[in-house]
C-alpha cells in the first residue's frame, strides 16, 4: 500500500507562482511514476505532468514554460512549480502514484488564482 499526500495549495494573484508538493510513502518499489493532474468542477481530470523513478520529467504541452515538475531524490517527494498563474489554472491539483498495475491517488490540494 502507498499513501499519497499533496500539500502547498493556496491563493495566489494572477501572474504569481506557487509550488505544490506530493509525498508518497509506504511500500514503494524501485520503479514508479508520480504524476500531477487537475480537475475543475464539471470537467474531466486532466494530466499536467509527471516524473518517473529514473528522473525523466514531462509536462503537458499547453503548460510547458510555466509548469515544472521536479523531485527530491531519495524521499519520494515530487514538486509542481507553477509560474505565471492564470485564473484558469485555479482548481484542485491531484497527485497519482503509479507502481506497476497499481494507482494511488491523493486527496488533492486547492489552488486559487485571484486578485
Amino acid at each position: 500500500q502507498v499513501q499519497v499526500v499533496e500539500s502547498g495549495g493556496g491563493r495566489v494573484q494572477p501572474g504569481g507562482s506557487l509550488i505544490v508538493s506530493c509525498a508518497a510513502s509506504g511500500s514503494i518499489s524501485s520503479r514508479y511514476e508520480i504524476e500531477w493532474f487537475r480537475q475543475a468542477p464539471g470537467k474531466k481530470r486532466e494530466w499536467v505532468g509527471g516524473i518517473g523513478s529514473g528522473g525523466i520529467t514531462d509536462v503537458v504541452n499547453a503548460m510547458k514554460g510555466r509548469f515544472t515538475v521536479s523531485r527530491v531524490i531519495g524521499n519520494n517527494t515530487v514538486f509542481l512549480k507553477m509560474d505565471n498563474l492564470k485564473p484558469e489554472d485555479a482548481t484542485v491539483y491531484y497527485c497519482r502514484f503509479v507502481d506497476g498495475h497499481n494507482n494511488y491517488w491523493g486527496r488533492g490540494t486547492q489552488v486559487t488564482v485571484s486578485s
